[in-house]
């Protein structure tokens, strides 16, 4: 392993996350921070790593970051294994999370849609049923974010294009740096 390069790659996402990407985060974070003040929540969902960081999140909003403070409405759409299953038998895996967004979205509630690639079938039908419900729409994406970016209101996107661990800890960046903000708008 090139320890100089593998540096340079983390150093890198951390460059554009605190310098490139400050402005949108600043706006998501403040529209999330007044979906929660309105008494709406905030649905998350992703594959993989994605899935992981959307329990990460939520675990932060309804737990706490950084400070003692009531708990923020937020759920995961990719937690529970019943509701994942059954949709993913009767409808297919497309539905799973799009499904769950209908059932428990409301207007004025905000979806963090997670794909590293922007692609996710799953993640894009969510997101076109959040469109159809009124709820705000965020794609935590890298890359260019293919269809999510352009299918969603608002867009962070880690630029690295091939390679999706540089992504991923962007995104969990993000994530944390989301939470400090929206706490802090909060408070």
């Amino acid at each position: 392993m090139d320890w100089n390069n593998v540096a340079e790659g983390y150093l890198a996402v951390a460059d554009e996350v605190f310098r490139d990407l400050t402005e949108s985060i600043e706006n998501v974070a403040a529209d999330i921070a007044e979906c929660i003040r309105r008494g709406n929540k905030v649905m998350i969902c992703g594959n993989g790593g994605s899935a992981a960081d959307a329990q990460h999140f939520v675990g932060e909003m309804i737990n706490r970051f950084l400070v003692e403070r009531r708990p923020y409405a937020a759920v995961a759409l990719t937690t529970d294994t019943s509701v994942l299953t059954a949709i993913g038998n009767d409808y297919g895996y497309a539905h799973v999370f799009e499904k769950q967004v209908r059932g428990l979205g409301q207007p004025g509630d905000a979806l963090i849609a997670i794909s590293t690639s922007g692609k996710a079938e799953n993640v894009l039908q969510a997101v076109n049923a959040a469109k159809e419900m009124g709820i705000r729409t965020i794609a935590l994406t890298g890359g260019t974010g293919g269809a999510l970016a352009s299918a969603c209101d608002d867009v962070i996107s880690v630029s690295c294009t091939s390679c999706t661990p540089r992504i991923q800890e962007g995104h969990s960046l993000i994530i944390h740096v989301l939470c400090e903000r929206i706490e802090e708008i909060l408070q």
